[in-house]
Formats: structure tokens, sequence, C-alpha cells
């Protein structure tokens, strides 16, 4: 019998990979959620602690669901390798590491929403695979050493097993592909947005003044595929417009059940609303403004009938995903809506196609559900979501802020003259005022853009002059209730970042 740790660790790892592509294909052939991987990765997202998934929006930012599918991948692949050194002594071994990967994806298939029973066939597909290739690719390395001139030489075993590792490897690569081929459920939401079209939608150009025209600045309105992406999907649900439906009930006298027909019928409002993520850092950019149309939940909740005593709109994901929201601010005089629309054109599928909630004023992990299909009325005694399970605060106010965007930190700044410009925001209440500090000396007024409301973000800008070499620049703002931005620094947890932004720059000429 071949010793050698490396030709049982190789089979151990094509074999895993092996059983992976098979459950992935069975599940893909019955639209399932497809990889056993995905749902694993999915319930490390929803047992993660609060702080924990914070490190890891920080560190790996629009990256980190990737990250995370890697490091599953790089756990599996060390697990495949053990298992296969393992079957040198017998099979007990790899039996157990099979045995307890299987029940994790049980575990993580079990507890993700909608689960199908198809899941849990191809998650024992996937163990027999392995169990078989295992045994079929080691079969080789089993044999005992010759003894006679009739019996295969040591060169012949290993290129006998070299072709079972191959065969192996050619055929899970096929199946893959062929799961992948198959489970064509998101080409097809694809093809089905941009097929639509939505009567009424429009797309105006910024308002006349918005931008202050600092080279370098970014665009007022954000474009879509630079919009930040914030969400727990590992794999982004891919809902067909057709058969999409959203139920509103709890609280209330009658439940009211929408189609996405419904809403492009009923569509009665458009506006520009910028959002941000409450894990945005001082200065940071997790922050977009977006021409957004859509149905004003005030009027389907009254269609409903709110009962009294509701103070929570408990708002639901496909992918199972929830965020409590504050009733009051679903039913006043705001822009909160089920959009339909993201800058003229059907959201994008990343961005919650084809319905997702647009609450200005809150942050997105209070209100921002994508992709929603439930919106129960109730009380927030009465309810837990997502994100405050993990220690985030439960109304979640955007606060105000405001950011330096030229000059970058590091960067050239004219020293008599010099222009520096940014951003700021207080959603629903409005920006007042921004005031720039060099080298922390007297606070001076900036110019500001004009804004069609007190929803989106406003552009600022100042002129300095100091003298060459290196300073530093601080921002603060002031929002329409006269309240000036703190300079208390804060962490993003657990109800948003405070602070003033500064960057160093080098004055020249």
């Amino acid at each position: 019998m071949t010793t050698s740790r490396g030709p049982w660790a190789l089979a151990g790892v094509v074999a895993g990979y092996a059983g992976l592509a098979t459950s992935y294909c069975v599940a893909s052939l019955a639209t399932a959620h497809g990889s056993a991987v995905v749902a694993v990765a999915d319930l490390v997202i929803r047992e993660t602690p609060g702080p924990a998934a914070e490190q890891a929006i920080q560190l790996f930012r629009h990256h980190d669901k990737t990250a995370l599918v890697i490091g599953v991948l790089v756990i599996l692949t060390a697990l495949f390798a053990w298992a296969g050194v393992l079957a040198r002594r017998g099979w007990a071994g790899p039996l157990v590491v099979y045995g307890v990967l299987a029940l994790v994806g049980v575990v993580a298939v079990a507890t993700q929403r909608g689960e199908s029973p198809v899941e849990y066939v191809a998650l024992a597909v996937g163990l027999l695979t392995w169990i078989g290739a295992l045994a079929l690719m080691t079969g080789p390395l089993r044999s005992p050493a010759p003894v006679a001139a009739s019996e295969p030489a040591p060169g012949s075993t290993r290129r006998g097993f070299l072709l079972r590792v191959g065969a192996v490897a050619v055929v899970a690569v096929a199946v893959g592909a062929a799961g992948r081929a198959v489970g064509a459920s998101r080409r097809q939401v694809e093809q089905a947005r941009r097929l639509l079209r939505l009567p009424g939608i429009t797309k105006p150009e910024p308002p006349a003044g918005s931008s202050v025209g600092v080279p370098g600045m970014p665009p007022w309105e954000t474009p879509n595929d630079e919009f930040y992406r914030i969400d727990t999907a590992i794999v982004v649900p891919a809902v067909e417009p057709d058969g999409w439906r959203l139920r509103i009930h709890g609280l209330v006298d009658r439940e009211v059940e929408l189609s996405y027909q419904d809403l492009v019928d009923q569509q009665d409002t458009e506006a520009w609303v910028t959002i941000c993520c409450v894990s945005n850092e001082v200065g940071g950019d997790l922050i977009g403004n977006a021409w957004w149309g859509g149905v004003r939940i005030a009027e389907l909740l009254r269609r409903a009938g709110v009962q009294g005593g509701a103070d929570a709109v408990l708002q639901t994901s496909a992918d199972g995903w929830t965020c409590g929201t504050p009733l009051a601010v679903l039913t006043d005089d705001r822009d909160a809506m089920l959009a339909i629309a993201m800058n003229g054109e059907p959201l994008p599928i990343e961005h919650g196609f084809p319905v997702r909630t647009i609450v200005p004023g809150l942050y997105g992990y209070v209100s921002a559900c994508k992709w929603v299909v439930d919106l129960e009325v109730t009380r927030f005694s009465e309810i837990s979501a997502y994100w405050t399970e993990r220690g985030w605060s439960e109304l979640g106010p955007v606060k105000m802020s405001s950011r330096i965007d030229v000059p970058r930190d590091g960067g050239d700044v004219a020293a008599s003259g010099g222009r520096v410009a940014g951003v700021a925001w207080a959603q629903h209440t409005g920006i007042a005022g921004v005031e720039v500090s060099v080298d922390e000396g007297d606070w001076q007024p900036a110019e500001l853009a004009r804004v069609p409301s007190a929803d989106t973000w406003v552009q600022w800008a100042a002129t300095i002059d100091v003298e060459p070499g290196d300073h530093t620049v601080r921002v603060r703002a002031t929002d329409e209730d006269g309240l000036v931005q703190t300079g208390e620094s804060q962490d993003v947890v657990p109800d948003g970042a405070t602070g003033w932004h500064s960057v160093r720059f080098t004055a020249t000429g």
C-alpha cells in the first residue's frame, strides 16, 4: 500500500470537489438554492456576531461575501485532504469527516428560507459521491507491493491512480458545468428585466446647480453600476417579476397582497433620495444618491388599515433577511416607497429587483429591504430582526455627516485660491451649512450647491489660502434644525459613526 500522504490527500481533494459538483448539479436541476457551499456561507452570515460581521465589512468592503465563500472553500479543501490522508488506515476516519460535513450542510439548508426537499437529496448525492470517488481513486494506492513478475509494477500502480484521478476530475468539471447551465434562473430574470417597460417612469437630469463643479468630485447622481452594495446575500435572489408577490398583514384590518403589475399600474412617486449604510465610516463611500420610482408605502398601509398599538413593520426579503422599520416613518410625508425603478430603469438585480424598500432618513439596516416579499405590521416588542439581533440599535436614523472628496488624502492643492470640496447629508432634515478648518484654525463657511429636497446629499466647496507645505483640512456640517455635527468620534456600532472627516494635503505653488 502507498504510504506517502500526497496521493491520498490529492484523492481526498478531488473526491471532495466531485461531491460538491454533483450536489450542486442535482440542486440546480430543481431550481433550488444550488450550492451547499453557499448555504453554509449563508449560515455563517446568520450566526456571525454583530461586531465580527462589522469587522468583515470594514476589511473586505464590497467583497465580503466573496471572501467568505473563498474561506469556506479553503477550509473544505483542507478537510477533504485530511479525509484522504485518513483513508490510508481505513474508512472510519473519512466517513466521520464526510458525515460531519454533510450534517453541517443539512443544518445550513434547514435554516435557510425557502429550502426544498431536493436540497437534502442533493446533499445525500454529494455524500455518496465523496465516498464512491475516494474509493475509486484510492484503489490502486491500496494495492500490495508486487511479489511476482506477473503482478503490477509500481509504475503501473501510479498510472492507474493518476488515470482515475484525472477521470474523476474531468467528470466533476463536466457535472459542475451542467449544473451551472441548468441553473439558469439568474439569466432568465436578467432577460425578464431587460424586456420590462415601466410606463410613467422618467429619468430627469440632475437639478441645475446640484454640482459645485470642482474637478475630482464624484457625480451628484450615483450611477447604478457605482452604487454601493451591502447585504447578506451570498447568491443574489433571482425573482421573476411575474411570480413576485408582496403580502401586507399583521395588525391590520384587512390583508393586502400585491403583484408586480399592481405596483407598475399604481406607481405614484418618484424622487431623488440618498441612502446610506450604517457601516459607513467617517469619510466613507457606503452612500449613494439616485432617482427612485415606485409606490408610496403609506398609501398601501392605509388600504390595509393599521390597527392601534402597532409601531413597527417587519420587512422580509426573498432570501429571509429581515429588518424592523418604525411605522411612523412609513406613514409620514416622506417618500418611503416600494421602489421598482432606479435612475429611470428597472432595479438592478443586485439592488433588489424586482422590488425593494426605500425610506429617506433611515440607515439601510432598518429600512432598505431588497427583494422584499413581506410586510408585517407589528410591535417592536414582539419582533427581532437580522442586525438588531447582532447589537445594532432598533431605530437607526441617519446621522448628519460630511465628507471631503477633493483633495484626496495626501493630494495637492494650490496654496493660493485652492479649492476643497465634498458632500454633506442629513436626510429628511437637510443641510443648512458646511464649514472647513485648516490646521485646526478658525472654521470658515463653504458654498453649498442646490438640492431638490432635504432627502438628498448636498455638494459643498470652499476656497483656501495657505502657505506652501503640508496641511490638514477638516469639515463639519450644520443641519436645518441648527444642530452642528459633533466632532466626537464614535464607531459605526451600534447606530452609525460620528466625527469630523479630515485629510492631509500638500499646498503647492
